[in-house]
């Protein structure tokens, strides 16, 4: 066979530019090249290269970052010997299928379209999540991460990708400066990309939240989260026409120990408002137990206090504020409450 020869009789119109490029030799073997014939074009100037283990660049240049992912997902992907078809198969002309074989890490940041992890051609590692009872190896470019349950996969440009929370979690696993992981999970919060609940559920998961470069991160990006949560509420009590609180406050007892801050409080009906913006540790005792302590000293005092997330700011504003409202009504039905001194923050 000349360098010129067609792979095979069978046709690969099926499959898109890029899974032109790169294929897997059991691939190449069913489009009739032999395995000299491999061994010959993978020779030395020969016009194709091995770009990982059993996967071939059909080309003699360096691989683009597409052709490094889908190189990737080949190698991981589960193989006819596991109990499934020797390689990924096409749902249309653009869908192949990688079994088991799921992007995460900074590519998989990448391919969400997070700019604060390098593009797919400038990394120099690939990590793909597979089942923990398979044994594919790390080699080359790649990193081979297991899991009990690898997480459902989105599609970006055609690839599966794993989704943010457990993208980013895998990507600051390994210790890395504070600034970094800040930035991505920055990027991660106001770009709109994941829930801050469900970033901080799967740092837990991942057991990273006591991790000094990732605690140290976190407390920081959700403190900077603070000023957009106290905007919506300002939004809510104005546009939903609640009284005007007095806005962040301290509270003492007359001669007496310092109460605690809160965002709002309606001083005539004895109501306050504070923003749950904590970003605790899973296994934290000492700051839960604090945060409660807080509340039912104030609620002994006749204060009631109802606390508001950024999410429920965001998502449901009127049900907040109705939240808010039906105490205000109530506090006409309560005992007066004890006096409290009211200073600003």
């Amino acid at each position: 066979m000349t360098h010129d020869t067609p792979l095979s009789p069978r046709p690969l119109r099926h499959l898109a530019d890029v899974h032109r490029r790169v294929l897997t030799a059991a691939q190449l073997r069913a489009h009739g090249v032999s395995p000299a014939e491999l061994a010959e074009r993978c020779g030395p100037g020969g016009p194709w290269r091995e770009l990982l283990p059993r996967v071939i660049l059909l080309h003699s240049g360096p691989p683009t970052g597409e052709e490094r992912l889908h190189g990737a997902l080949l190698y991981a992907a589960r193989t006819a010997r596991e109990g499934v078809p020797a390689q990924p198969t096409a749902q249309g002309p653009h869908r192949p299928q990688y079994p088991d074989a799921v992007l995460t890490g900074p590519a998989a940041l990448a391919l969400h379209g997070f700019s604060a992890t390098p593009p797919p051609d400038a990394l120099n590692r690939v990590d793909v999540l597979v089942s923990r009872q398979r044994r594919p190896r790390s080699t080359g470019y790649v990193r081979i991460l297991r899991a009990a349950e690898p997480p459902e996969p989105q599609r970006v440009a055609g690839l599966p990708v794993a989704p943010v929370a457990r993208a980013l979690a895998d990507a600051v696993a390994e210790p890395t400066d504070t600034e970094t992981v800040r930035r991505l999970l920055t990027e991660a919060v106001r770009g709109g990309h994941c829930e801050p609940a469900a970033l901080l559920r799967e740092l837990a998961r991942a057991r990273l939240l006591h991790r000094p470069h990732v605690a140290d991160a976190v407390d920081a990006v959700f403190a900077e989260g603070r000023p957009a949560a106290e905007d919506r509420l300002y939004r809510m009590v104005r546009e939903y026409g609640l009284p005007d609180p007095v806005w962040n406050v301290d509270l003492r007892l007359p001669g007496g120990p310092h109460l605690g801050g809160l965002d709002a409080y309606w001083p005539d009906h004895a109501v306050a408002v504070e923003l749950d913006t904590r970003a605790p540790r899973q296994d934290d005792e000492a700051v839960w137990s604090r945060y409660a302590g807080k509340r039912e000293h104030l609620e002994r005092l006749g204060i009631t206090v109802v606390y508001l997330t950024p999410r429920k700011l965001r998502d449901c504003p009127e049900q907040q504020a109705t939240v808010v409202r039906t105490a205000l009504m109530a506090a006409a039905d309560r005992e007066p409450a004890a006096y409290v001194v009211v200073r600003p923050r």
